[in-house]
């Protein structure tokens, strides 16, 4: 059975709407709905010169696989029009609405995945809307009590005990609940939708050196190490590791996931080794959701010269995680 999975085309200014109109250029054996402006999708298409005939979705008719050159539209009207690479905060409750239909959608099975396009979460809070961040917002309307964000590529797959913090508050967010929960959500999503039935974790510390036996930082000692201990005889974890020796092949040989305590220590390893072959996935919802791996490049909207490498992994990874292989 064709399995419906929905897209969100992003911050309208940047290349959203530009890789959606890419990912038409393709079939697909999913249908995908895609939540936009279609006037803003007809616009940009003329300026990116393709060809791409859009249809509006039916939500009673049976999914059907996605043909090359056609797009099926859920129409989300832009309260201003849009001039390419322009933000504009009169836009920013566009791009909510599209969040919040899409995840409803979800959470009422007429969507099987949800792939969300690139936001910029500077003119949504300049337009006076409180917003973090794709994972808490997924988190606060779906009533899930925590998720996890895990970025993966070919190769590498990690997932952040905290995430979008300012440095000085990452050490006091860090506690054992919080920890315990991150690594049997992993764990869980690993074995259920990777379908890797004995994970290998890896868990790096906080501090440099892992906090070299406690000279440079206790979180090691009072905080991860009890809840690896804990949970040993549960899952195969290893660490605390310094995050400057566990990114090297000699320790990422083999192992399923890299658990990391905040966003600048994991991510930056995994944008270099795949930017552009990456994918940002959410972990611990009632259903699959996946991004792509980067901003909205405002500079690249309606160029022709924006990567759609980013959203077609996304959507491969959601159907993997689907059961759509």
């Amino acid at each position: 059975m064709t399995q419906r999975f929905v897209i969100t085309s992003g911050e309208p200014a940047g290349i959203g709407p530009d890789l959606v109109l890419q990912l038409a250029q393709q079939d697909w054996p999913i249908e995908l709905v895609i939540l936009a402006d279609k006037n803003l999708l007809q616009e940009r298409a003329a300026q990116l010169g393709l060809s791409v005939q859009l249809h509006d979705y039916q939500a009673e008719q049976a999914p059907q696989p996605s043909r090359a050159g056609h797009l099926l539209v859920e129409q989300i009207n832009l309260p201003h029009p849009v001039i390419t690479g322009q933000l504009n905060p009169i836009n920013a409750r566009y791009v909510i609405q599209m969040l919040k239909r899409a995840i409803q959608g979800c959470m009422h099975h007429e969507f099987a995945a949800l792939v969300t396009g690139p936001i910029h979460k500077g003119v949504i809070n300049e337009a006076g809307l409180k917003f973090s961040g794709h994972t808490e917002m997924l988190a606060e309307v779906s009533g899930t009590k925590q998720v996890v964000m895990m970025l993966a590529t070919p190769g590498l797959r990690v997932a952040l005990v905290t995430t979008h913090l300012p440095l000085r508050a990452v050490a006091d967010a860090i506690t054992q609940p919080l920890l315990r929960d991150i690594l049997q959500i992993t764990h869980h999503a690993l074995q259920k939708q990777f379908l890797i039935e004995q994970p290998r974790i890896l868990v790096t510390g906080l501090n440099p050196h892992a906090g070299e036996g406690g000279h440079m930082g206790r979180e090691e000692i009072e905080v991860i190490e009890p809840v690896l201990a804990e949970l040993s005889n549960q899952m195969q974890l290893s660490g605390p590791y310094p995050a400057d020796t566990l990114f090297t092949p000699k320790y990422l040989q083999g192992a399923d996931a890299v658990v990391a305590m905040y966003h600048d220590q994991g991510l930056p390893v995994l944008k270099h080794m795949g930017f552009g072959r990456a994918v940002n996935i959410t972990l611990g919802l009632p259903f699959v959701r996946t991004s792509v791996d980067h901003g909205t490049a405002l500079d690249l909207a309606g160029t022709g010269k924006a990567d759609c490498g980013s959203f077609h992994y996304a959507i491969e990874v959601a159907m993997q995680m689907s059961g759509q292989n």
